[in-house]
């Protein structure tokens, strides 16, 4: 089984789509995620506490700051906008793909377990993750 989720972004954070993919998912096998994009990742983080997404967004942005503050000059990919290689870097540290094992039409998640797009850029974007089950 194929599909692919749209998630709509309007700006840097974590964006929980664990709801669309449990009304997809049926039967067992392995569920794999995929975003087709270079510069927001895929999470399996905690649901419950919102101050963990904003953790999480802030302690990147500290890690990895827009190319206007002064400790990222020796980047050289700048002219799509001071988020966009510091987006590129958090996709490469993240993951783009997450694999979640699906038993009788439930995923296997844990209580706390959520799955998000975190994304990277400020601009809104409308972000596509590929689903397969197998």
């Amino acid at each position: 089984m194929h599909t692919t989720f749209t998630i709509a972004t309007d700006g840097p954070g974590l964006y929980e789509f664990t709801r669309d993919v449990a009304g997809w998912v049926q039967g067992d096998g392995l569920l794999t995620l995929f975003v087709r994009h270079t510069s927001c990742s895929l999470l399996i983080q905690e649901n419950a506490d919102p101050e963990v997404r904003t953790d999480l967004r802030n302690f990147f942005h500290r890690l990895v700051p827009p190319t206007s503050d002064p400790s990222m000059s020796y980047l050289t990919h700048t002219y799509e906008g001071p988020d966009d290689m510091p987006a590129h870097i958090k996709a490469a540290l993240l993951p783009v793909s997450l694999s979640i094992p699906v038993q009788n039409g439930r995923m296997r998640l844990g209580n706390w377990q959520g799955i998000y797009l975190f994304e990277h850029r400020t601009a809104p974007h409308r972000r596509e993750v590929a689903a397969h089950l197998g």
